[in-house]
């Protein structure tokens, strides 16, 4: 194809997406999944399937697919309440500066690594409303939506804010609905015959008991399917109001722990030989794969299909336990706290009926944070202001065709934790952490000893072979560019315990 025709086709693809965001508002489904891992599919995003997509049957992750984009090298944060943070506000954890994840008051949840101190940072989350302490102020995501005319509905996992504060409570960050979210970024169990978690008294057993679901106590339900359900009835509730678009945030609890077996799909894995433990967590996969082919049967059956956007993503790599090896994750190396590509990479899909490529394969890295300006530009706002600094960056242009696949940037991660119940673990990726990654290449830095490491994802996706030796130049630049970020967003450091002193930053190491 000519120049000429390039730009024409390029012209075209952006006033098919503007027409479709202005003159018709669409709906948007964002479904995010929890702690799902790169390779726990059928659908590979690497460049061939492995043994491990075989463990797996997700068919609606499949046909989602063949109707919109997969993203290769699509990115999260290496736990989930940074992740979820940065989606609502479009900042980097950096800069939000919830970087471990949130649960009760003012508390800490990092481990000890008996080397670093963590520094003091935002225990209680992001919030809609200032005066709150170890927190930040910003503008959610759903506010602005709402101010669009959207209605707002969330759908299981929140885990924004603490306990105790404005945001362990979805609707006051601009959801109309709320459906089973709180401060608790897990759940004590996934069957509805045990409540959600709570005793014969209606009491919650622990502080990972779901609220909001008590039609479905003492029934043989999972979670996954009783979230759906719910789901399905808000959509049916928005379609009698006429000329009002949704915006379903379908956040499941699944697939993270306590693995339990979804009867009603278990029994295929033991039959393949799998162990307890992975039969049940395919079970629970496949589980939450019908939910989004139910809703994805909703919107054919009732003409929404051709106007809802579907975005399908993780909040951060595949848990590993029992033996945190990492196997579970290859060839990606480690999982879930990791700074490691088993800790961050994650399946990412976006359906755009009418305006992105069908069945089409991106491999340019986009990262978590990128959804807030992304969800803001399909709907149609262009103008809004925000509180906070927004570092993410809109990816309709590669869904449109208007962005070059050769496109790169910086993206970061900053971890300045220990995840809890770790060790430190330099083979393994775990403790505190920055790391960045321009084009294919992607650097390491370890806080407690001012290591580097440096990889070339392109031709070592394992993370294998650290050649931050052979190559200084690269090391220096990315240590500069790195800091530079770190800096500018008035990001945290570690402290070392010999000395109670910041950590150095990567370009003074």
């Amino acid at each position: 194809m000519d120049t000429k025709n390039i730009l024409a086709a390029t012209f075209a693809s952006l006033s098919t997406a503007c027409a479709f965001a202005a003159d018709e508002k669409p709906n948007i489904i964002l479904f995010l999944v929890d702690d799902m891992g790169w390779q726990d599919t059928s659908l590979s995003f690497g460049s061939e399937k492995s043994p491990l997509n075989a463990h797996f049957e997700t068919p609606n992750m499949e046909r989602l697919a063949a109707r919109g984009v997969m993203f290769t090298n699509a990115y999260a944060c290496s736990v989930s309440s940074p992740s979820r943070c940065s989606l609502m506000t479009g900042m980097n954890a950096a800069r939000h500066g919830v970087t471990n994840w949130t649960l009760r008051y003012n508390v800490k949840t990092d481990g000890n690594d008996n080397v670093t101190t963590p520094p003091d940072w935002n225990v209680n989350g992001i919030q809609p409303v200032g005066g709150v302490e170890h927190s930040v102020e910003v503008t959610p995501l759903p506010r602005l939506l709402k101010q669009r005319g959207y209605r707002t509905i969330h759908c299981g996992k929140a885990h924004f804010g603490a306990m105790e504060t404005p945001s362990a409570d979805p609707l006051t960050m601009g959801f109309d609905v709320n459906i089973a979210g709180h401060a608790a970024g897990g759940l004590a169990t996934y069957s509805g015959l045990h409540r959600f978690g709570h005793d014969a008294d209606g009491t919650p057993v622990s502080d990972f008991a779901v609220p909001g679901l008590e039609a479905y106590w003492d029934k043989d339900i999972f979670a996954t399917e009783a979230l759906t359900i719910e789901a399905l009835k808000e959509l049916e509730k928005t379609k009698e109001l006429k000329d009002t678009p949704f915006f379903l945030y379908m956040a499941h609890y699944a697939v993270h722990v306590p693995f339990e077996a979804d009867n009603g799909f278990v029994d295929k894995y033991r039959a393949m030989g799998l162990s307890e433990r992975e039969a049940a967590y395919a079970s629970m996969v496949e589980g939450m794969d019908k939910s989004l082919g139910d809703i994805m049967d909703y919107l054919n059956e009732n003409d929404l299909a051709d106007n809802t956007i579907i975005m399908f993503m993780s909040d951060n790599g595949g848990y590993t336990e029992p033996t945190r090896s990492g196997a579970y994750n290859a060839p990606l190396r480690s999982g879930k706290g990791s700074i490691y590509e088993g800790g961050i990479r994650v399946p990412m899909i976006v359906s755009w009926p009418g305006v992105a490529d069908r069945a089409s394969v991106n491999d340019v890295p986009v990262i978590i944070e990128d959804f807030f300006p992304t969800i803001l530009e399909m709907a149609g706002l262009k103008n809004y202001e925000t509180l906070q600094a927004v570092d993410g960056r809109s990816f309709v242009g590669l869904l449109t065709g208007a962005e070059s696949l050769d496109d790169c940037r910086d993206l970061v991660w900053h971890f300045p934790n220990v995840w809890d119940g770790i060790a430190l673990d330099k083979n393994l990726g775990y403790g505190s952490t920055s790391a960045i990654r321009c084009g294919d290449y992607k650097l390491v830095y370890w806080y407690f000893d001012g290591s580097k490491e440096l990889y070339n994802l392109r031709e070592d996706i394992g993370e294998e072979n650290d050649i931050a030796e052979e190559n200084p130049e690269v090391v220096d630049e990315l240590s500069r560019r790195l800091s530079e970020y770190l800096r500018e967003a008035g990001a945290q450091r570690p402290s070392l315990r010999t000395t109670g002193a910041a950590c150095p930053w990567p370009d003074k190491n």
